[in-house]
Order: C-alpha cells, then structure tokens, then sequence
C-alpha cells in the first residue's frame, strides 16, 4: 500500500498540479502535490462542506482540523475576512503547500500549522473539518477529544463524514463523549454534522 497522506514528512516523488476550487461566492486555484489527500481534486465530501455548512462567524479564531493544502481554511478565509484562520495538520508537505496557496489567493488572515505551534489556551469560534478518517478510530477519537472541546462558548463544528466510513457511528459516539451531534445534510453518501459542547463543560475523556 502507498505511503498515507497523514505521514509527516512525505516520501512520495513530487508531483506538482493545479486545480480549481469553484463555488458560488468564490474561485481558488490551488496547488497540490503528491504525498497528500486528494490531490488530483478537491475532495467531494470537502466540496459538499463547503457548499452546506453556514457562513463562518465574521470574527474570532476559526479552525480547519485537518487541513491539508487549504481549501476549507482559505474558504474560511475568504468568506470571513476580519477573522483568524488556523489550518492544522501532521503533513509538513501539505502545510507548506497551504501556506503558499493563501499568499497566492492574497489571503492574510490565514496561518497554517503543526499542532505545537497554536497556542494551547486558543479557543475557536467554529470548526470545519473533513476529519482523516483512515487515521483509525483510536487515532481519530482522539484527535477530535483533543480539539472539539476547544470551541469557544456558543461555537460549533461542521464535519463531513461518508457513510460508509462511518459517519452515522461516529455521530452517536460524539454524543456519548458530551459532543452532541446532529446531521445537517445528507448527499451522495456524505454526512455533514454539526457538534457543539454540552451546557455542563468537557466531554467525557477530554482534557481537563
């Protein structure tokens, strides 16, 4: 089996392309690579996110979980110019392929990192994520334990899941972790679900 997009530092011979992200409110033409997810297109779960979830709010910290070369943050970004937008990956490829998109689209409002390099006390007014599913169930609880419980009071998170993935189990975990989740809309075999925190605080499992 090929090397996995979530690997840190790519192996995988460099392939340079470009492709195009095209939705109602706005064009962004990206670069891609080898060595990360989806990169001969946008992902159809990304793209049916994109064109469901709400707009962002207009302020605050947003975060794309998961971000790979940028098309969630720099629509973030694009649609909420006056905010602060954190793309978050493992895939030093991809992070610097991110980063070199959102200069090429004039998007300054947009930071791309490792984990360790957002301050741990930053909270986020909203969340939008097509999570790494092939990461595993262990890997993928807790990466969503890590970050979920971040959001701001009164935010919430979009994620886009395929069925056949696992979407609805993952939907009924997240309410047993204090994660409250519903389904905002169902195409091609994708879910879109949006989490917000429970009244009472930290999800089970979560750091306290």
């Amino acid at each position: 089996m090929g090397e996995h997009y979530f690997a840190e530092r790519p192996t995988a011979a460099g392939r340079r392309r470009t492709i195009d992200l095209v939705l109602p409110d706005l064009h962004l033409r990206l670069q891609t690579d080898s060595g990360m997810f989806s990169p001969d297109r946008v992902d159809p779960g990304t793209r049916i996110l994109l064109e469901t979830v709400p707009p962002p709010p207009p302020t605050g910290n947003l975060l794309d979980l998961g971000c790979g070369y940028g098309p969630i943050a720099l629509t973030m970004a694009r649609r909420s110019p006056q905010a602060s937008v954190w793309g978050l990956d493992v895939n030093q490829r991809a992070l610097e392929l991110a980063e070199g998109n959102a200069t090429a689209a004039g998007l300054d409002n947009v930071k791309f990192s490792l984990a360790d390099g957002i301050d741990p006390g930053l909270r986020f007014d909203a969340i939008w994520s097509n999570p790494p599913i092939r990461i595993g169930k262990a890997a993928l609880h807790d990466l969503l334990l890590a970050w979920l419980p971040r959001l701001s009071p009164g935010g919430t998170a979009h994620l886009v899941v395929q069925k056949h993935l696992g979407s609805d189990s993952l939907q009924r975990w997240l309410d047993t972790q204090g994660l409250p989740a519903e389904r905002i809309a169902s195409r091609s075999a994708y879910r879109v679900l949006r989490v917000s925190l429970r009244a009472e605080g930290t999800p089970q499992g979560a750091p306290r």
